[in-house]
């Protein structure tokens, strides 16, 4: 399978996960995820990786600590990048202290996430509630 190809599949698999209520720490379509355990789950509903055990977080785990553990999961299956997000990749942005919030771009400036008390949606990197706050660019496809 190609990279486009896989691009694809994590865009087609983020988009089949709108309208999953927001639940921390949970990773059931249309029941219950999370930012977190939505990007680990799209990248294994693609096919791309195994189950990742990504162990619970606190509701504010972002809030009282400087230890980046939501950087450093991520950066066991991405690394960052420069360029222009290309569909697939994922933004990371700092909510408290910590780089906390993570999306997966479908097109450039849209994107996919899920939103504590909203759930998962589709939004644009433009939001008001994300912009400021993006820390990085990552890409599962290495460094670019």
């Amino acid at each position: 399978m190609t990279e486009t190809e896989q691009r694809q599949r994590v865009v087609s698999e983020a988009r089949s996960w709108i309208g999953t209520p927001y639940h921390l720490n949970a990773q059931i379509k249309k029941v219950g995820v999370d930012c977190g355990t939505f990007l680990a789950a799209i990248f294994e509903g693609a096919g791309l990786i195994e189950h990742a055990d990504l162990g619970s977080f606190k509701p504010d785990f972002h809030l009282h600590r400087s230890d980046e553990v939501y950087r450093a999961g991520l950066e066991k299956y991405c690394s960052p990048v420069t360029c222009e997000p290309q569909p697939g990749d994922i933004l990371l942005y700092r909510f408290g202290r910590i780089a906390s919030h993570g999306a997966v771009v479908t097109e450039w400036p849209r994107l996919i996430h899920a939103a504590a008390g909203v759930g998962v949606v589709g939004t644009s990197a433009y939001d008001t509630a994300l912009v400021g706050r993006l820390v990085a660019t990552y890409s599962f496809w290495g460094r670019r």
